[in-house]
């Protein structure tokens, strides 16, 4: 019976990704790799699970509710203020490493076809492994996380436009012109309407909708979980595959102010469908065919592993990004990408390439994903080892500014984020006689005020170091992004320093004021008139 198929196969599954952790674990393995070596264990070796329906429906399910999973996590609004980062660094890490890709699989004798599949196949990093891994570590809003994160959307736009036009392509068996560009049209207007009615929602529904059944954490639970089979459903309707439309519902939600509540409680459901992703990715894999491309899949994996890093260590110190932030970047994204292997599996589909192929590209994903995953653990320790030599000197990288001692800055105003609201501050507060040290992660914003001024992630313990945060007066966050703001709010109580926070969202007052906030900066029109009542009142800027 299918049903008793699908609870054995899920036992397993289960049962041998937590064995395979409990011993990897004390061997310090990531529980990624664990859970990869589980599949490699329960299919190809020991037979245990093979690849049937139950496995592939197992597979098909756990795909769609990770994609909106992962999509649940890229908020925009947390990482525009790299949003120029991403995108440079980004769209120049994809362009050379597809071309990259393709030309060593040409070398190894591939069809045009086949080399244009591992090119773009080479080109994604993994949203999974890494959000995962930063969140474990807790490094998301520092600002390699952010930019890892930014990049990693930016890529993310990319596969679904590729993901709609090779799904353009499905079920053509000879690829004739006219049906290529008849499926082509179709998959993009199809697109086009599914991406009409998400923009749509997100706009004029989903707020009103979530607002209301907020007040009941469950039921925004399973609403959520509504509108992610809602958007599968129409995207189905639309010949589209199901992976865009739970990728996009999921970001969809992602823009909401609801969605740290969805994170917390979809939370336990994407570990589920992580380990479910990765051992079904072991089970599946030919070992024989894959293992007879050894050179070519280690090959590729050799190139990903050494020349994605090269590319971020020489395009982000050019962007304005000390060699710290860039180092650890480049790390980060280090491996290609769960959507990676999607899209072989659909190129399979549409007749682009066969099956040794697609177990080439599982392959170099299961040695990338594996290798990363330790880099991306230890990657603050392997820079730590290398800054006295200043690995990214020759990349023209410079390491972190001099850091200032407790004696430079005392008794001061620290304020974060140097957009229109922050600047007037710093002038209004240094006329009325006041020491201010702005903090801003752009460094041509930060130019914008006078000395002193301290460049860097406010979130980041170091930085609030260098601005001597345990002998300031006061800290004030102009920032329009929610985490870091929490995350100043509970810097500064533990410092035992007066706070003053933008709430650019009504939603978020009562979340900061919970975090013992000061005051709550509401508009730029009153911000500064008002704060400023405020802090004379209670004395905290008297001088």
């Amino acid at each position: 019976m299918l049903e008793i198929d699908l609870l054995r196969s899920l036992g397993l599954i289960i049962v041998g990704a937590l064995t395979c952790v409990l011993i990897l674990r004390q061997l310090s393995v990531p529980n990624i790799v664990a859970y990869i070596i589980a599949g490699l264990l329960l299919g190809p070796v020991l037979g245990l699970l093979d690849v049937t329906t139950t496995l592939d429906l197992i597979a098909e399910f756990g795909i769609v509710l990770l994609l909106f999973l992962v999509g649940l996590e890229l908020s925009i609004s947390t990482i525009k203020d790299i949003g120029k980062t991403a995108f440079v660094a980004g769209g120049v890490q994809m362009t050379i490493t597809a071309a990259g890709g393709a030309a060593i699989a040409y070398a190894f004798g591939l069809s045009p076809m086949e080399t244009l599949v591992v090119g773009v196949a080479v080109m994604f990093s993994s949203t999974v492994v890494v959000i995962k891994l930063l969140e474990t570590r807790g490094d998301l809003n520092e600002t390699y996380g952010r930019i890892a994160v930014g990049v990693l959307l930016v890529q993310d736009l990319v596969v679904v436009i590729v993901l709609t036009l090779v799904a353009g392509l499905g079920g053509q068996d000879e690829l004739a012109l006219a049906d290529i560009a008849t499926g082509l049209g179709t998959a993009l207007v199809g697109m086009a309407v599914l991406g009409a009615v998400v923009v749509g929602a997100t706009m004029y529904v989903l707020p009103k909708v979530m607002g209301w059944i907020s007040s009941s954490p469950e039921g925004l639970f399973i609403w959520s979980l509504f509108w992610c089979f809602l958007v599968v459903e129409i995207s189905e309707l639309l010949n589209l595959s199901p992976e865009i439309g739970a990728f996009l519902a999921g970001i969809a939600l992602a823009q909401l102010p609801f969605h740290d509540e969805l994170r917390r409680r979809v939370h336990p459901l994407m570990n589920l469908f992580i380990v479910v992703f990765f051992v079904s990715l072991g089970i599946q894999m030919e070992l024989g065919e894959a293992l007879a491309m050894w050179p070519l899949a280690v090959t590729l994996a050799a190139f990903v592993m050494i020349v994605k890093p090269l590319i971020f260590f020489w395009v982000l110190p050019r962007l304005e990004h000390t060699e710290h932030t860039s180092f650890l970047t480049g790390i980060t994204l280090a491996q290609i990408s769960e959507f990676s292997l999607i899209f072989a599996a659909l190129a399979l589909s549409a007749g682009l390439i066969d099956t040794v192929l697609l177990s080439l590209i599982t392959l170099v994903g299961l040695i990338t994903f594996g290798l990363s995953a330790f880099l991306i653990i230890f990657n603050k320790r392997l820079y730590a080892h290398l800054k006295p030599y200043h690995p990214l000197r020759l990349f023209g990288a410079r390491q972190e500014e001099p850091k200032h001692t407790e004696k430079d800055y005392s008794d001061h105003v620290i304020i974060v984020g140097m957009n229109t609201l922050g600047r007037r501050m710093v002038d209004e507060l240094r006329e009325r006689g006041h020491t201010v040290v702005p903090i801003d992660t752009d460094r041509k914003k930060l130019q914008q005020v006078d000395p002193p001024r301290v460049h860097g992630d406010a979130t980041d313990g170091e930085v609030m170091h260098r601005a001597n945060l345990a002998d300031a007066k006061l800290l004030i966050s102009t920032l329009h992004i929610e985490e870091p703001n929490e995350v100043l709010a509970v810097r500064a109580r533990e410092a035992g320093v007066p706070c003053s926070v933008h709430s650019f969202d009504p939603s978020l007052s009562t979340d900061l004021l919970a975090l013992d906030v000061d005051y709550l900066i509401h508009s730029k029109r009153d911000g500064i008139q008002h704060l400023r009542d405020y802090l004379l009142q209670n004395e905290a800027l008297s001088t």
